[in-house]
């Protein structure tokens, strides 16, 4: 594949789309996720009263639920990411990879 080839396949509209949305994609839930996780540890540094304090005058204190929830909404946005890979972007990288091809297939000038 020569030089001109791998320019015409970044340039490539279908291309240009599939890797910008999967990285708008990535890069949301990414921000999510570490939204809620340094959230989640500022409020163990700087509010652990809050924490320990019962979730409902029992033994469960909110640090529990809310450890818990951050494991679990890990694997929401797994799922999310899945749904929308599957379902989305699928389609769009099998339709810049036919392109792709056809430009990398094609001979060059001699």
């Amino acid at each position: 594949m020569d030089e001109a080839q791998v320019d015409r396949i970044l340039q490539n509209p279908k291309f240009k789309e599939m890797v910008r949305k999967k990285s708008m994609l990535s890069w949301t839930l990414t921000g999510i996720m570490l939204f809620v996780y340094v959230g989640f540890m500022l409020l163990v540094g700087y509010n652990k009263e809050f924490l320990l304090s019962s979730l409902s005058g029992g033994v469960t204190t909110w640090g529990i639920p809310l450890g818990l929830s951050i494991i679990v909404l890990s694997f929401i946005l797994c799922g999310v990411y899945s749904y929308i890979a599957n379902n989305t972007l699928d389609q769009l990288t099998a339709e810049a990879i036919r392109e792709v091809e056809a430009i990398a297939h094609e001979k060059g000038p001699h």
